[in-house]
């Protein structure tokens, strides 16, 4: 025989048989209540309850999810969708970056040891051009496909197939042991995002970053779309990562700091309300995915370096609609904001030039 439950209003303990609906919600047991007017009269000490089994359970999970992860507090009410669809294949045909199979970057590991910023010829950089159009192609063909119901797995087979079509090899696949093609970051995720079966909602803002590798050299890009309906706030965040990221774009020449692209960052991003993520940086990229220079995104860094004809890096600045700072889901990959709120970022490859400076992955045609 269950044991009788008995009312939590103040001073009352009658049997009781009411539970309050949020309670059983959050999965708050014991919650009863004798009559309806005990629980209003009881609401306003009442409701505290709730709070604290909020915060210790983070937002509520979207419906839907199958979560690895169960015992997880998640900072925002975003869930991955599992299990994972296999790791695509690509053609042998296609040149490979040393770390497809192993995902060990060895390259990578031993540029670190030096302190110089590579100049690229004249040569290099127009197979730069190259690889970086292609990427620009790729990345507007994955951002075609975004739309509501869409899942982000499905964004990834697009990117990985055009890729294929153009002879490239997606630069993230096993980059690191990184399972996808691409990277899907949606809502409170910053970045490296690993795309699932969650469809797409309508509202979502989603950053699409995508890599190619070809004829021995790397692109990088990303774009933060809306998907059907979002809301003003989100829609500014969105316009003022892009403009943050176009007026340090044009600050970049020939004897500039690179820790000054930070300052122009930060400055325009706090003049709009909002944070900037200071756990990621740009970086060098061409033969190798990431290596020198590296600097940050906000202002008032120590990063050392000075801009030369042929340096080739990316800015990729990542825009907070609350704080800075940020945790990593248990993949060791999903980067979320600390307190759930969005994020949004825009990334392009750069090469600084005689009198300025060209962004390589700009769209210079309509593509897609």
């Amino acid at each position: 025989m269950a044991s009788e439950q008995l009312c939590q209003g103040l001073n009352c303990g009658k049997p009781a048989t009411l539970q309050c609906p949020t309670c059983l919600k959050l999965d708050i047991p014991n919650s009863y209540f004798c009559s309806q007017s005990c629980f209003k009269e009881n609401w306003a000490t009442h409701k505290a309850v709730h709070k604290i089994a909020s915060l210790a359970n983070g937002p509520p999970a979207e419906e839907g999810g199958s979560d690895p992860w169960p015992g997880f507090k998640y900072s925002g009410s975003l869930r991955p969708h599992y299990p994972l669809s296999p790791r695509r294949s690509v053609p042998d045909s296609i040149a490979k970056p040393d770390y497809a199979e192993t995902g060990i970057p060895l390259s990578e590991v031993n540029v670190k040891r030096s302190a110089t910023i590579e100049t690229l010829s004249p040569e290099d950089i127009d197979k730069m051009r190259h690889v970086c159009q292609l990427a620009r192609e790729v990345l507007d063909i994955g951002l075609a496909a975004v739309r509501v119901g869409v899942t982000t797995d499905e964004i990834d087979r697009v990117v990985h197939e055009a890729c294929i079509e153009r002879g490239a090899y997606p630069s993230s696949l096993n980059y690191n042991g990184f399972k996808k093609s691409c990277c899907t970051s949606v809502n409170e995720v910053i970045c490296h995002g690993v795309p699932d079966q969650r469809p797409l909602k309508d509202g979502d803002i989603v950053n699409l970053d995508v890599g190619l590798y070809k004829d021995g050299f790397h692109a990088d890009l990303d774009d933060t779309v809306a998907v059907g309906n979002v809301d003003d706030a989100g829609l500014k965040l969105v316009k003022t990562a892009r403009e943050c990221l176009d007026k340090a774009i044009a600050s970049v020449k020939p004897g500039a700091l690179y820790r000054d692209i930070g300052n122009i960052i930060e400055k325009h991003a706090t003049s709009q309300g909002f944070s900037v993520v200071r756990s990621f940086l740009a970086h060098g990229v061409h033969r190798h995915y990431h290596c020198l220079p590296y600097f940050p995104h906000y202002g008032r860094s120590k990063a050392i370096g000075v801009m030369k004809e042929g340096h080739v890096f990316t800015i990729e600045p990542m825009i907070n609609e609350g704080t800075w700072k940020d945790e990593m889901w248990p993949d060791n990959w999903t980067a979320v904001t600390q307190d759930g709120k969005r994020s949004a970022q825009f990334e392009e490859t750069l090469v600084v030039t005689k009198t300025g400076v060209e962004v390589l992955t700009a769209r210079k045609i309509r593509s897609g």
